[in-house]
């Protein structure tokens, strides 16, 4: 049996900012969402963030079980961060385990300010978040999902809640931490926010930055919150339009 070992790349970032990737210290990757791809869900999404592949499914509100669990002023929202063993270059063994339990409780905690869970007393809201190919900032990218998928599913919300990373490398911050700034980088902040609201919802660090690193990191990541939020609104404006279509097509038949 081999083992396979990730070496670290002789440099993260060119002299004149070229990540190794190809991106600017201040450019994001790719990101895609598409919304209610899953008939059995109550709300759904999936994301392409990067090498990033995730769904994101919606369940309630329903009935808890067991019922001792339920709170009698407020919905139970749950949340199941799971990675696929096929997610990553090396299998990952099935079922939870001390990250996915983790990052589990951090999503949730970053979705709940957005949710009107008062509205559906002793009741529970299952957000299920599967990570098909992991390539960094699943945890950023998994709450975009999951928040979209909260919408499809008509859960009373705030508004969206965006998330992205910021990462050190070096001396430098860069934008939207990649899989190899992620194992080898110097540190790593995840955001996530209310952008209508301003509001921070999730901040999480590992590493370290001076004051002004971290008020420039902040201010970064939340630039790219905005930006994330009007890609999770067009995905769910393309649903409907494209809902809106399909019965102008048959009307006209």
């Amino acid at each position: 049996m081999s083992i396979f070992i990730e070496k670290p790349p002789e440099k993260l970032i060119d002299e004149d900012g070229t990540r190794i990737d190809g991106r600017k210290p201040d450019e994001m990757r790719p990101v895609r969402i598409e919304v209610g791809i899953l008939e059995n869900a109550d709300g759904s999404a999936y994301i392409e963030w990067g090498g990033n592949r995730i769904l994101a499914a919606v369940y309630g509100p329903r009935e808890l079980h067991p019922k001792h669990l339920a709170q009698p002023d407020k919905a139970v929202l749950r949340c199941r961060y799971n990675m696929a063993p096929f997610s990553t270059s090396t299998r990952k063994k099935p079922g939870p385990d001390r990250r996915s339990i983790e990052l589990s409780k951090v999503i949730r905690e970053a979705l709940e300010p957005s949710l009107f869970l008062h509205e559906f007393p002793g009741t529970t809201i299952d957000v299920f978040v599967e990570v098909l190919r992991s390539d960094a900032g699943t945890r950023v990218a998994g709450t975009t999902a999951a928040s979209v998928a909260l919408a499809d599913a008509g859960i009373p919300m705030r508004g969206l809640v965006s998330a992205c990373t910021v990462g050190r490398v070096g001396d430098v911050l860069v934008l939207d931490v990649g899989h190899e700034e992620d194992q080898w980088g110097d540190a790593d902040l995840a955001l996530s926010m209310l952008v209508d609201y301003n509001e921070i919802t999730l901040l999480q660090m590992d590493g370290t930055l001076t004051p002004q690193q971290l008020k420039q990191a902040i201010g970064m990541a939340m630039d790219a919150c905005k930006k994330i939020h009007e890609l999770q609104k067009q995905a769910i404006r393309e649903k409907y339009l494209k809902i809106v279509r399909e019965i102008a097509g048959e009307t006209s038949t």
